[in-house]
């Protein structure tokens, strides 16, 4: 089981760490990520760019807890993210059902309007994460070549999720071209 949540807190860590990143990584990255919020037209406006601070705060210390090699550090991570990914679902979903069609800044730049995909992405992120919490048990005795393969897959799962939307844009049709008229 020790492995298993080796894994999820890899997952876990490296999607918040990717959303962190990409929010504060570059020019205009956090005014972007405040303009979605504020598009999806659940707070008021003078809430919205502190909600979105306090959002890239909390991301910022999810990584970094459970990066932490420490079993109290990656209960109190894993839990906070279970929270705040509840809130995303609860929030994504809302907006998504309101028809409202803005972009998904969840990992910085896109031109991905939330939709389900996202919506399931937090919800089944949020049950990981608390699967990984009540989980974490006394560590017993680590075999090091298991941690750091459970951690790299975790790892790696974790940023083909924050890649999603590109991802799946690669693999969308493309779009028919318009015959010219002669």
């Amino acid at each position: 089981m020790q492995y298993l949540v080796f894994g999820i807190r890899g997952l876990i860590g490296a999607v918040f760490l990717a959303a962190f990143l990409g929010k504060v990584a570059g020019r205009g990255a956090f005014g972007e990520f405040a303009g979605s919020v504020r598009d999806m037209r659940l707070l008021p406006t003078g809430f919205v760019r502190p909600v979105a601070r306090l959002v890239v705060g909390i991301e910022g210390s999810i990584w970094l807890l459970l990066a932490v090699p420490v079993r109290l550090t990656g209960i109190v991570g894993l839990s906070v993210a279970a929270a705040l990914l509840g809130v995303f679902a609860i929030g994504v979903r809302h907006t998504v059902r309101r028809d409202v069609r803005t972009p998904c800044r969840c990992f910085g730049r896109t031109a991905t309007p939330l939709g389900p995909r996202h919506v399931a992405r937090n919800v089944l992120l949020g049950i990981a994460a608390a699967a990984g919490a009540l989980g974490t048990a006394p560590a017993g005795p680590v075999q090091p070549g298991g941690a750091a393969v459970a951690v790299a897959g975790g790892v790696l799962l974790g940023l083909l999720i924050a890649a999603l939307d590109d991802v799946v844009e690669l693999f969308r049709p493309a779009t028919p071209a318009v015959p010219h008229s002669r």
